[in-house]
């Protein structure tokens, strides 16, 4: 009776201690027993029917409604089920693990650098680990091993070991979760994120309004001196952040988005969905941004194509300007060649002197 309410107990424990409900350790337990009874005294595990007290742990196995229950069967069943017993509680407590961070998908944790395995980055949760692929992480951002950052998780997939969960660091989620963090007004729902244009290592914009009269969106986000961007942005490795005024006028939230650049006019066409802007000449490569970043950003965040006058211009000036700056380093490069040349040359020539002057002598 001992060996049996010390086995309850046990399981009573490694129930509480693993999280796992006290019904999927009995059920474990009533598997684990038939196939311990299936392999030493035969019979399909069908027809085999285990009785198991839940307060005494008391085991009876009946076969065609009869008790079977070998002498000291509980002894044996222990033994065999034991490694069947602990690899079904890692399972259960897996899947209770996989059901807590499925509900934290589109939420930010707390990360450490764990390993590095071929593309991916496994990162440390706390009670388990995640995977972040590379197409998932900021460019040019280096990761040590131990290192603590904040991810984002995006979801859970099937992996080759199974279940995985997957966090991202370029995730536009990252930023929005980021400024709930930094800003009360966000995370109070004073303040509204209306939307986030990201290209992850490089720069976001982010568009806010306000649900209170009097609270300026903008502000609340930026904070005094810009304490509060300034967090966000070092957690994101130093990445560029536009925080712009949402409006429900295209024509001003175009504008809006186009910043740092000042903005003359925009007129806006409903059914082609379409700003046409005008900026002044001097602002005109700071409205484009380089490669176009500030511009495409910007069409990203409002959903509208913008079309800046003489745009077309600036770029062709600025294509005609690359390639005439690699033409220059070409043409030097070749008389870096000619004058090497020259000076073998030279060197044969004193060379051949120098025979010819020996023979003479």
């Amino acid at each position: 009776m001992a060996l049996r309410t010390e086995f309850a107990a046990a399981l009573n424990q490694a129930a509480a201690e693993r999280g796992v409900e006290p019904e999927d350790v009995l059920n474990i337990i009533e598997e684990a027993m038939k196939s311990a009874y299936k392999k030493d005294y035969g019979g399909e595990a069908e027809e085999i029917d285990v009785e198991l007290d839940s307060d005494t742990g008391v085991a009876k196995i009946f076969k065609d409604k009869k008790d079977v229950t070998p002498p000291g069967f509980g002894r044996i069943a222990a033994q065999t089920a034991k490694q069947v017993l602990l690899q079904r509680i890692r399972e259960a407590e897996k899947g209770a693990i996989f059901s807590e961070y499925e509900k934290k998908i589109g939420s930010i944790v707390n990360g450490m650098v764990q390993r590095v395995e071929g593309s991916n980055i496994v990162v440390d949760l706390g009670k388990t680990e995640a995977i972040m692929p590379e197409s998932e992480r900021i460019s040019g951002e280096d990761y040590r091993l131990n290192q603590r950052l904040k991810v984002y998780i995006i979801g859970i997939r099937e992996g080759n070991r199974g279940q995985e969960i997957v966090v991202s660091r370029a995730h536009k989620g990252l930023v929005e979760g980021l400024f709930k963090l930094e800003v009360p007004e966000i995370g109070s729902g004073i303040v509204e994120i209306k939307g986030i244009a990201r290209e992850a290592g490089n720069r976001s914009k982010v568009a806010v309004a306000s649900r209170q009269l009097g609270v300026d969106p903008v502000g609340s986000c930026v904070g005094q001196k810009g304490v509060r961007v300034q967090a966000v942005i070092a957690e994101l490795g130093n990445e560029k952040i536009d925080v712009t005024a949402y409006s429900d006028d295209p024509a001003k939230f175009v504008a809006a988005a186009l910043s740092p650049a000042t903005v003359d006019r925009v007129r806006s066409d409903e059914k082609e969905k379409t700003a046409y802007v005008e900026v002044p000449e001097d602002q005109l490569s700071l409205a484009i941004g380089k490669d176009g970043q500030n511009v495409r950003l910007a069409a990203k965040l409002t959903g509208w194509r913008v079309d800046i006058k003489g745009a077309e211009k600036l770029q062709e000036t600025t294509k005609e300007e690359k390639t005439k700056d690699k033409k220059s380093k070409g043409d030097k490069d070749k008389k870096g060649t000619k004058k090497t040349k020259k000076r073998k040359v030279s060197k044969k020539a004193t060379t051949k002197k120098t025979n010819k002057s020996k023979e003479k002598k």
